[in-house]
């Protein structure tokens, strides 16, 4: 039997040493479905139940393995549904490649049905590499450069191949005019700056006095050299969110997330800074960072096209951060006061407790710190977390401090509803020894969560750790935008919007062959995450939590949160009475330290 270009895209898939595909089938893609049955299923088909989720957890796939996700859909409505996923991994920079379907060539541009402009529709997701395969001869070259493209640029890239050419017999480019032949294989390199920007950089580190390090993603592999430059420079350490997993957070020096979800003492650290390094990260929020003025800045990322941002750098490193780093480090004078040191360290070290006592305030029924704070002793070494965006990301970013082997993401720029369970779908076909924990609200479960618990039923006897647990924080409200438009507007919350049904969660797990749990007191929120992480399959935990407690940002005031509880107090009659009563003292817990605007420091602060 000849081979036809299908059949050619699956092997030279395998070629390129892809072992899952994460799909949803259609129409058109039935020629590359009929070569998968050929290929006996390799690589794998992973089933999603939707479109979009199946590029989320190639995504995932990608975040947790540093290899290439791969995903695939039919033309039309298919293709359209990835879009969102793969916007997630553009905007943070994970290799994905997209294959999609087409109408027959014969079709094109006579209003068929599902007829797209594909070209037009992905020309921004895939921006650095888009193209559609109109002839066998094309392939590999298109495949290959898509792959190429996708690890060099660590972005989105997409092939779209009309059906009726992937039933063509494939044909490989010849040694011809106008033939494009292709090779496999990505090298691997790790640039560094010139030795004289290298210099320029030591020396603006060199004459800082209160050193303070950002780091991101991209410096996830040279954990030991930001430690030893850390060290030397007697400098602090702030975590973009995606980030997280980059440096351990029980260091002491760790000041943890920063941003809208991050740490008081990573705000402090960056309010009082003389000198700011930022190493592996596209930060957004400006006005997290150092007034400009305030502090001199030397900035290390990997990407040419992402140094400059966010602040104005004296100097930008362009080059890998471990390489960069090791070449700094020689440069670098070791500083000679550590109070800026210690400083940090002692804020740190009462920002823990206040993480400690915010977990501890009532609420009713069960406050979402405590769901959070109550996994961080519990969690294993070699966990797999993700977080899905909303309110359960600020208790993912302040609450659960990991370290070592552990990691964990969330859709760090999209910030797009949605990505929790499939992120550790993809993950445990990463590592399927591992076990993986989703922290997710129930507006994102209702949203896309439930249906992916079909696929976690379908799949998870094939992994070696059967252990994957979702955890919702179900509140019934749609919490992180709640409290939006209560401390930005000014406005109450809005029902209609906002207030959305309960759902049995735990019911549903255990219909389709899964655990789950229904936790509606604190005093059985450590028990259900022992249960959860004991059992032989994975696990649904549905924590019935109060929509009451605020995700408070680092800077914000006591006068702010009280404006926050007013919006409360006229926006939610049946819970008035409560709030009135115990608002203000809970949010003093929430902030020791902090005072009214116009209340005098005591003495021994002054």
């Amino acid at each position: 039997m000849s081979m036809k270009v299908s059949d050619h895209v699956l092997e030279r898939l395998r070629d390129w040493g892809v072992e899952h595909v994460f799909a949803y089938p259609g129409d058109g893609i039935n020629g590359l479905l009929a070569a998968w049955g050929r290929a006996d299923d390799n690589p794998r088909f992973i089933q999603a139940r939707h479109e979009e989720m199946a590029a989320f957890e190639a995504v995932g796939y990608a975040k947790f393995s540093g290899r290439v996700g791969v995903c695939a859909a039919t033309s039309g409505p298919g293709a359209i549904h990835l879009l969102n996923g793969l916007y997630d991994a553009k905007l943070d920079h994970v290799p994905v490649v997209a294959i999609v379907g087409q109408t027959n060539r014969s079709a094109m541009g006579g209003s068929y049905q599902q007829e797209v402009d594909l070209l037009s529709l992905y020309k921004d997701v895939a921006s650095d590499f888009c193209e559609m395969v109109t002839v066998p001869e094309q392939l590999p070259n298109v495949l290959d450069r898509a792959m190429r493209t996708a690890m060099a640029r660590r972005s989105v890239t997409a092939v779209i191949i009309p059906a009726d050419v992937q039933e063509l017999d494939y044909s490989p480019p010849e040694h011809a005019f106008k033939m494009v032949p292709s090779s496999l294989g990505m090298p691997h390199y790790a640039p560094v700056p010139s030795e004289e920007d290298i210099a320029r950089a030591a020396d603006v580190l060199n004459a800082g006095n209160k050193v303070a390090i950002l780091v991101g993603q991209g410096a996830r592999g040279a954990r030991q050299e930001v430690m030893a430059v850390a060290d030397r420079l007697g400098a602090g350490v702030a975590k973009a969110l995606l980030g997280k997993d980059a440096l351990d957070d029980d260091l002491p020096y760790v000041t943890g997330s920063i941003g809208l979800l991050g740490t008081r003492p990573s705000y402090e650290m960056m309010q009082g800074c003389d000198t700011l390094l930022v190493i592996g990260s596209s930060f957004p929020y400006t006005q997290f960072l150092p007034e400009f003025g305030q502090a001199r800045a030397v900035q290390i990322d990997i990407d040419p096209h992402m140094v400059g941002l966010r602040y104005p750098f004296e100097v930008n490193l362009v080059g890998d951060a471990r390489e960069t780093l090791e070449r700094l480090l020689p440069l670098l004078d070791t500083a000679k006061d550590q109070g800026w040191r210690r400083k940090i360290e002692k804020n740190t070290a009462r920002w823990w407790e206040v993480m400690e006592r915010r977990a501890a305030v009532d609420a009713y029924p069960i406050n979402p710190e405590y769901v959070a704070h109550a996994l961080n002793d519990l969690l294993p070494d070699n966990v797999v977390l993700a977080s899905d965006s909303g309110s359960a990301a600020n208790w993912y970013a302040r609450h659960l401090k990991l370290r070592g082997a552990m990691r964990g993401s969330l859709s760090g720029t999209l910030a797009t509803m949605g990505p929790g369970v499939p992120y550790v779908i993809g993950a445990k076909f990463a590592h399927g020894d591992r076990p993986a924990i989703a922290l997710v609200g129930d507006g994102a479960m209702q949203m896309n969560g439930m249906a992916e618990l079909i696929t976690v039923a379908k799949y998870y006897h094939e992994w070696e750790d059967p252990r994957l647990i979702v955890a919702i924080l179900n509140n019934q409200d749609l919490n992180q935008v709640t409290w939006e438009m209560r401390a930005m507007e000014g406005a109450p919350q809005f029902l209609p919007s906002q207030s959305i049904p309960d759902v049995a969660y735990a019911d549903f797990a255990r219909l389709i062959g899964l655990e789950g749990l229904r936790i509606e007191k604190p005093v059985d929120v450590r028990g259900a995450w022992e249960t959860a992480l004991a059992t032989d399959r994975p696990c649904v935990l549905d924590f019935v939590t109060d929509p009451a407690v605020p995700p408070i940002p680092p800077h914000a005031t006591l006068d702010q949160i009280e404006a926050a509880a007013a919006s409360v107090i006229k926006g939610d009659s049946d819970r008035a009475a409560m709030v009135r009563q115990g608002f203000k003292a809970k949010v003093q817990e929430f902030l020791p330290g902090h005072r009214h605007r116009n209340e005098r420091p005591s003495r021994t602060e002054r």
